[in-house]
């Protein structure tokens, strides 16, 4: 006869993990004896150490039992269909995986690949790093918002980049979000920013998207500097006005 110890040692587990087997069902906990201790049979050895094994096999303690009870062709059906349910498993944790090693830049994940091409062509035009980052966010709320938009979007973000003017606005917008906000030099760069945005307006007439989109890109890039507040507070006033001059 063994102590729970004993028992523990022998089928390579801890006491606790004994008494948890008793707990759940798995292993009958014997009577204590006269002297108040509980004695083991070599059965129980047994039963534990096969309990062990499917545990460490990766079968749910809730289907360990069935299996101590099951006939050979009840024991190898259930088995399989175990095997089955791990490999499942295997399987989601391997796409699991596979997105974890996606979040590098944390756009992939998102974003759809058109879109990740928009942004890593910004890189290539020598976009900063931070302004990516505030453009996929402003991409990830308006996919968002309206996804049918996207395609759209993407189309006239890339006929922006293939535009040498656009793309020299870009990068000089890219430099003054670290300006001080009264620094003087965003006078002239609002300007500019005022005439390229009004000759866009002029060849695209009546495109009601694109405001939206402009002021989700303009909300998120504001939170980030004071500079560009003043920029955006600047542009959305002369916008009003020439809407108000308009025939």
């Amino acid at each position: 006869m063994l102590t729970i110890g004993r028992l523990a040692e022998t089928a390579g587990v801890t006491v606790r993990t004994v008494r948890h087997y008793h707990h759940v069902g798995l292993l009958p906990e014997p009577e204590r004896d006269a002297s108040g201790y509980r004695r083991y049979s070599a059965q129980a050895a047994v039963d534990l150490i096969r309990i062990r094994t499917l545990a460490d096999a990766g079968v749910p303690l809730a289907r360990i039992g069935a299996l101590l009870r099951a006939r050979p062709a009840e024991f190898a059906a259930a088995v399989a269909d175990i095997d089955a349910g791990l490999r499942r498993k295997v399987d989601e944790l391997t796409e699991y995986r596979r997105r974890i090693a996606q979040l590098d830049s944390g756009e992939r994940l998102v974003l759809p690949p058109e879109v990740v091409a928009v942004l890593d062509r910004m890189r290539g035009l020598g976009v900063s790093e931070r302004r990516v980052r505030l453009e996929r966010d402003a991409w990830i709320l308006m996919r968002a918002l309206d996804p049918q938009l996207v395609p759209e979007r993407v189309r006239a973000k890339n006929a922006g980049l293939d535009d040498p003017e656009t793309v020299r606005l870009l990068l000089a917008c890219d430099q003054a979000v670290d300006w001080d906000p009264r620094d003087p030099r965003l006078d002239g760069l609002i300007d500019e920013l005022d005439a390229w945005e009004a000759a866009y307006e002029a060849a695209h007439e009546g495109d009601g998207e694109r405001a939206g989109y402009v002021n989700l890109v303009s909300s998120r890039i504001s939170e980030a500097s004071p500079a560009w507040q003043r920029v955006i507070a600047a542009l959305t006033h002369r916008a009003e006005r020439r809407r108000r001059t308009e025939p």
